[in-house]
């Protein structure tokens, strides 16, 4: 009997028994060990902290919770392991040790995570650790401190390495690609559950189970791969995230919110006590920030939020790659403070010409972050050549979705507006001259 194949979880998967059921309609297998982590004061955080945060204003049933997703990604984990433990190379390089280290990270790979984590992870500002880093403090003390120790005979450090993303050796290097990777446990469940919860298809619309069955080790046997029967699937996941991201993570409501949040916390984040605020749950950081706000500028953005009438700024002006570069370019990827500069620049300046205050904080600049989205590559094996092809060189989906700049195409420079104000500045008769006037005056 395979040795993978008999560690608990695994046995747990085939004999159906120690079920929990989540959406839509998977049982996803708990033992002992597994409830005990699930149980722990840190792990349950993550049942009142939002999956898609903000989304859920645009898109009103999208209230899943990271909990949820969690269980979602471990169910996933399981699947993969039970599938590469059918091949040679993977069985000869991942032990039972690894494999149980592996589904671990799976299960806490969102403890770090906290409300409204990546729009304000985002604005890279100093104070605010990544969410990874963050996850430390739960992983080293604590009541998961102890259950690793004791029921999984594992040291908090070596599940801190594969979630770090900095594993030296080859099992590590295997484990964390398929944690984080082009195909991953955790792109697989996100990219379904989110789409299940949005009430859209397009998350969906791929093969997950022709993929899963096509797992295997690439070339040089430190990171996951597929044969090519998993071609079709692989493509069509790769068009399900571009779409996702499309329409639902950068529905242009989505980012008139995320932005809202984002200058809101830009105003107050000198004042908060980070540690303290990023372990709480979801609705208590919304009181928080709330608190932290009084009667400033900061309030009005999130009462437009949070407040019992939802008054999301309206979008005055978009730009694409595509459809103005030049505007684009000037604009995207700048460091956050500088945004916040340049909307301010334009605020005065739109004051000029409407001959009437626009306050700064009534202006907001959106535009893709610093940070890119990762390029979607994988090794394909083809069997009866016996040989390894990049998906892009043999895929001419992945080459115009991956390859061409993804961040580019999907997110948007977009300007949005109070209400009360975005109508006259739409009206401007330079609009775009006086978002590149600016942009001049920011630097």
């Amino acid at each position: 009997m395979n040795a993978l194949r008999e560690i608990p979880e695994m046995v747990a998967l085939r004999s159906s028994r120690g079920l929990v059921r989540i959406p839509p309609e998977l049982d996803v297998p708990l033992t002992p060990r597994v409830k005990q982590l699930i149980d722990t004061p840190e792990f349950r955080r993550l049942a009142q902290i939002s999956q898609l945060g903000l989304v859920g204003l645009v898109y009103p049933a999208a209230n899943h919770t990271r909990f949820e997703h969690s269980l979602g990604v471990y169910r996933m984990a399981l699947l993969f392991l039970d599938r590469l433990a059918n091949d040679p190379r993977f069985v000869s390089t991942i032990s039972p040790r690894d494999a149980e280290r592996f589904l671990i990270a799976a299960l806490l790979h969102d403890l770090g995570h906290w409300p409204f984590c990546h729009p304000i992870e985002d604005i890279s500002l100093p104070r605010v650790p990544s969410h990874e880093l963050f996850a430390n403090s739960f992983l080293l003390e604590g009541e998961i401190a102890d259950a690793l120790r004791e029921e999984w005979d594992t040291q908090p450090r070596e599940i801190i390495e594969i979630l770090s993303g900095k594993p030296q050796d080859r099992p590590g290097r295997v484990l964390r690609s398929l944690l984080s990777g082009p195909i991953d446990v955790d792109k697989l469940d996100y990219l379904m559950r989110d789409s299940l919860h949005a009430g859209v298809p397009y998350g969906r619309n791929f093969d997950q189970p022709r993929l899963i069955q096509s797992l295997c080790l690439n070339e040089m046997g430190d990171g996951l791969a597929i044969t090519d029967k998993g071609k079709t699937a692989a493509e069509m996941m790769v068009f399900a995230r571009y779409v996702m991201f499309s329409e639902v993570y950068w529905h242009h409501a989505v980012r008139s919110a995320t932005a809202m949040l984002q200058r809101a916390f830009f105003l107050l984040h000198q004042s908060l006590d980070i540690d303290t605020l990023f372990r709480l749950t979801e609705r208590p950081v919304i009181d928080a920030l709330l608190l932290a706000a009084g009667d400033g500028p900061a309030r009005e953005l999130l009462d437009g939020l949070f407040g019992p009438v939802r008054r999301i700024y309206k979008r005055v002006s978009q730009y694409s790659l595509f459809q103005e570069p030049q505007l684009y370019q000037r604009l995207a990827r700048k460091p956050y403070p500088w945004l916040i500069r340049c909307a301010e620049n334009f605020a005065g300046l739109a004051s000029t010409a409407l001959s009437r205050i626009v306050a700064p904080h009534e202006v907001l600049f959106d535009a893709p972050p610093m940070k890119l989205e990762v390029e979607f590559q994988i090794d394909v094996y083809f069997p009866k050549e016996n040989c390894f092809r990049r998906l892009g060189d043999i895929s001419p989906v992945v080459r115009t979705l991956a390859r061409e700049q993804f961040d580019d195409y999907v997110k948007r420079v977009r300007i949005f507006a109070h209400p009360r104000v975005a109508e006259d500045l739409r009206s401007l008769p330079r609009l775009p001259e006086l978002i590149a006037e600016a942009a001049e005056l920011t630097g």
